[in-house]
């Protein structure tokens, strides 16, 4: 017996063939003349036999695919980003996170909303077949709040007020608020480009009192950290929730923001290894 024989047969399909079974997985049913947007297990497998002359069976090819690393997935959207300042903006705000200056701090701002009364889908723990309902129907008679929000990078703590609007008028008042909050020392406060955050009375109040707007690139909203924050935010207090009103919601918010900030720590290494953090990075490229 040969001592390099270990048992089993040998493979059916070679390096060549598996990689020509995922550039097929990759493309677009469409984009090789076929009549749908969508491939399924069934619909790719007919192709590979009809086209590609690889026979091959619906499991093998889920475990190929799963074996390269190629998974099912859902499309996600991508918007560009054509500020033709993208880069200096870009190295501006990476700067500030990697480098908090010594004469102030670091704060990141945006608005989160709008907060309507709706059934929000979203997940859980729950027998197997029964999972948990919501109501289907609804209607919108209770008006909208917004969010105010901002992530302290030195502390990592959030700070929020709720408000009907969120005009020039309420966004001024939230940086006062920050101000009193923070009395001593420069604020560099990373927002992006809704028109309220860019007002003449905003920017005039701003720079009287030591504070510096700075700006994300158009379209690149996702360089403000709080973004992140956001995701949690949404995740952990309107999934799979029914609010009766503004008040059992916005308690709602309140209680989780004040739960994650005695569990916070101080925001440091954004978006580290990211492509954007490369000195080519292109940023009309998803």
């Amino acid at each position: 017996m040969s001592p390099k024989w270990r048992g089993g047969r040998p493979a059916k399909f070679g390096p060549a063939a598996r990689d020509q079974i995922c550039r097929i997985a990759a493309c677009k049913p469409t984009e090789l003349g076929l009549p749908f947007t969508t491939w399924s297990l069934a619909k790719l497998v007919d192709y590979l036999a009809e086209h590609a002359w690889i026979r091959v069976s619906t499991e093998t090819v889920r475990k190929i695919l799963r074996q390269e690393g190629v998974s099912w997935q859902a499309t996600k959207t991508w918007k560009a980003s054509k500020d033709p300042d993208f880069i200096p903006k870009k190295t501006r705000i990476l700067d500030l996170y990697d480098h908090p200056p010594a004469d102030g701090r670091v704060i990141c701002v945006d608005e989160f909303g709008p907060l309507n009364l709706q059934p929000r889908p979203g997940r859980g723990w729950f027998p197997r077949g029964r999972p948990g309902r919501l109501r289907a129907t609804y209607t919108r008679t209770k008006g909208i709040r917004h969010m105010f929000a901002a992530l302290d990078l030195a502390s990592g703590q959030m700070f929020y007020r709720f408000r009907d609007r969120k005009r020039w008028p309420q966004f001024l008042d939230f940086c006062k608020q920050l101000r009193r909050r923070f009395p001593a020392g420069k604020l560099y406060l990373v927002c992006d480009n809704y028109g309220p955050h860019g007002k003449a009375e905003v920017l005039t109040w701003c720079a009287a009192n030591d504070i510096e707007l700075v700006h994300t690139p158009t379209n690149a909203s996702w360089l403000n950290w709080i973004e992140c924050e956001f995701t949690a935010v949404r995740y952990f207090t309107l999934d799979g929730s029914d609010y009766p009103s503004h008040a059992a919601q916005e308690t709602a918010i309140a209680g989780y923001l004040r739960w994650r900030n005695r569990h916070c720590h101080p925001k440091r290494h954004f978006a580290v290894n990211s492509k954007i953090r490369r000195p080519d990075y292109l940023p009309n490229v998803a």
